[in-house]
């Protein structure tokens, strides 16, 4: 047909077909919801990473995929459990993906390495994992798009420092892995623990990864009253076996990955009686956590871990605020208001986040035993809660301004002053 053809249609025919092609129209097409994902899929974290998925796929399956009426595209890449990966795979989901967030990383490090990506690409970073400290301390004014679901790496080591001394112990020796998590690990339960009256008298950090402890084990001061760990990934198996078989007796106590339910099925009696603090256990007694693990064991073979927990509460979280849009993302910027401003009764218990956007929590103290819980005929590990401290913010008892002013845990802070 020409341009001179003199057909003429109907105006109102027109009308409707134009309504009748409405539903097709972008107008009235499902908004689409892009998360980028970074989790370790290969690699010496692989569990872990499997893990942060099949927690936020969990979620994602129960509500079918459906953010207030948005359909959840959720896109997975494999940072192996390394920085730099997770930068080139989260730039990668930003540029070639355009997601509207960016999740997960696994390492305090990676953490690191992604909240500058999260700036410089103007994405949402919500940090599911990724403990350090500064994310949302003093380095948070760098990161305006960032906002953390999970927890910082010292903040259940504070009441914990606590718990130990009110045990009587006066002197401990530490034990963590040799990178920024361990340091923060360790640095809080230091700090806590010296303000109430004790000593951390020796401070051990085998190399990230570590499998063989030897070298490390002899070196323990004997008049320690306790050892605190803290492990990582395959190191959390190996560690307490190596020791145990090293004839150690003394209590060991350490940070919540050390005893983490990733690993705990594969352990043994040597852990019988190791004490940890975390924000989540799997054998925490409430209705919604019994009906989150039988759930979770029957879809994925396993009982939930921390990582699991934590990523399907960050897809609640998450949903919560597009919900709250009515399926729309709302801008980067007022994503993170939104989501930092909740209030959310979550598997773990009681969440809300603080004025620099990282979780107010229960921590709880966690001893191994085995025992039956929520019906499973099988004795089994389970890290039962023998003690819950409420609405811990990440500055535990120390007050906020004395706290920013000190620098962040290290290798050599706090310094060892009880050593020799």
């Amino acid at each position: 047909m020409t341009g001179t053809s003199r057909l003429r249609v109907n105006p109102a025919l027109l009308g409707c077909v134009a309504l009748a092609m409405a539903p097709m129209s972008s107008a009235g097409a499902q908004e689409e919801l892009r998360i980028g994902f970074v989790a370790p899929t290969t690699g010496i974290f692989a569990q872990v990473g499997k893990d942060m998925v099949d927690g936020f796929q969990m979620y994602l399956d129960e509500v079918k995929s459906d953010f207030g009426g948005a359909k959840v595209k959720f896109i997975v890449e494999d940072e192996q459990g390394k920085p730099d990966t997770a930068v080139t795979k989260a730039k990668k989901l930003v540029l070639q993906d355009k997601v509207h967030m960016l999740v997960g990383g696994l390492l305090a490090s990676s953490g690191y390495a992604l909240a500058p990506v999260s700036t410089a690409e103007k994405v949402t970073y919500v940090v599911s994992i990724p403990a350090a400290d500064d994310l949302t301390q003093r380095d948070l004014p760098k990161y305006p798009y960032l906002v953390r679901t999970s927890w910082s790496s010292s903040q259940p080591s504070h009441p914990f420092g606590q718990w130990a001394c009110d045990q009587g112990y006066k002197k401990i020796v530490t034990i963590g892995a040799d990178y920024a998590f361990g340091y923060e690990v360790v640095g809080g339960f230091q700090r806590a623990f010296e303000a109430c009256g004790g000593q951390v008298v020796q401070k051990i950090w085998p190399p990230l990864g570590s499998k063989d402890f030897g070298p490390y084990l002899p070196t323990i001061k004997r008049d320690a009253d306790a050892i605190f760990s803290l492990m990582v990934g395959p190191m959390s198996l190996q560690f307490p076996k190596q020791l145990r078989a090293s004839g150690n007796r003394k209590p060991v106590i350490g940070g919540g990955t050390s005893y983490d339910e990733f690993v705990l099925p594969a352990m043994g009696d040597e852990v019988i009686g190791h004490v940890s603090a975390l924000q989540y256990s799997a054998a925490l007694d409430t209705p919604k956590n019994a009906a989150f693990v039988k759930a979770y064991r029957s879809k994925y073979g396993k009982v939930p871990s921390y990582y699991s927990e934590s990523n399907y509460t960050t897809a609640q979280m998450i949903n919560q605020v597009i919900r709250n849009n009515k399926g729309k993302f709302p801008g980067n910027e007022e994503f993170v208001k939104q989501l930092a401003a909740l209030k959310l009764d979550t598997i773990r218990g009681p969440v809300s986040i603080d004025e620099m956007r990282n979780p107010v929590q229960n921590i709880y103290i966690k001893k191994v035993e085995r025992k039956k819980m929520f019906g499973y005929d099988k004795d089994e590990l389970w890290n039962t809660v023998i003690k819950t401290y409420p609405n811990v913010n990440q500055f535990g008892q120390f007050k906020k301004a004395e706290f920013l002013a000190t620098p962040v845990y290290g290798r050599d802070y706090p310094p060892c002053k009880f050593c020799n």
